[in-house]
């Protein structure tokens, strides 16, 4: 049984977002993201996908490759698109059965919340799709950096955005294979009743969180012979420069937001 994990995996192109500055790309999609909630007519979300959909082109990120990325996602959106369906109650009826009934209110809700949180969703997996992790790294590092000032851990939680990013793959090769292990011994997890399911997805992951224990212990005693101090001061290969691109680039997301809010009013 093979784990799939598209979501943050490294699109490799040549195009100008892949060389715009990481810090750049993330306060743009955080406005981006920010934005989708003052979303709230056919309008402005047409522009919303318009601007999407023009940055994933300027990315040269295929669309299937981009909606693979965001499917697990979508998925979560669409039962809370059912839920906002029936459990809205205002507008004039559209369709009635028993208890359920589905209003204009309730239509609009199930589409513009559900519609308006994948842009934001796209806008994320942009930025993941077009920067290395290790670019990733450096963009938090040292977006972080003034926290160390006030006596906070920036580098260090930089470090661990780094670390989370390395070991999710791992971790999902590692389920792949407790679940490949418990099918063969018979405990299919997609068999029998709820109660049965749930309790055949125990074993797992306590063979988990054993295996991310084992890791951690692993990862420390590596950052210990390499004589990690968390804070210290290091060089980069590749230092962060802001260019013009980069400003135009941010400059185009601010123009994107100003025009959400013309378009609304």
């Amino acid at each position: 049984m093979a784990v799939r994990i598209a979501l943050g995996q490294y699109y490799v192109a040549d195009s100008i977002v892949h060389r715009m500055d990481p810090r750049a790309k993330i306060v743009a999609a955080v406005a981006v993201m920010v934005s989708v909630f003052f979303i709230h007519t056919p309008a402005q979300l047409a522009l919303g996908f318009a601007f999407t959909f023009g940055t994933l082109l300027l990315a040269r990120i295929p669309a299937q490759r981009a909606l693979e990325s965001i499917r697990p996602v979508v998925f979560v959106l669409l039962v809370l698109s059912l839920f906002n369906l029936f459990l809205v109650n205002t507008g004039d009826t559209l369709w009635a059965a028993g208890p359920l009934r589905i209003t204009t209110d309730s239509l609009r809700a199930a589409l513009l919340y559900s519609l308006r949180l994948i842009i934001g969703v796209l806008a994320g997996a942009v930025v993941l799709l077009t920067t290395t992790p290790s670019q990733l790294t450096d963009a938090f590092d040292s977006m972080l950096s003034p926290l160390s000032h006030i006596g906070l851990p920036g580098h260090e939680l930089a470090m661990v955005f780094s670390l989370m990013l390395r070991f999710i793959p791992t971790l999902a090769d590692e389920a792949s294979a407790v679940m490949d292990a418990q099918t063969s011994r018979g405990g299919a997890l997609g068999e029998g009743s709820p109660a049965k399911r749930i309790r055949a997805v125990v074993p797992v992951l306590v063979a988990l969180l054993a295996s991310s224990l084992h890791h951690a212990n692993d990862l420390s005693r590596a950052l210990d012979a390499r004589c990690y101090v968390g804070g210290a001061a290091r060089s980069h290969w590749h230092p962060l420069h802001m260019r013009s691109g980069d400003w135009l680039a941010l400059l185009a997301t601010a123009l994107y937001c100003a025009g959400l809010i013309a378009v609304g009013t």
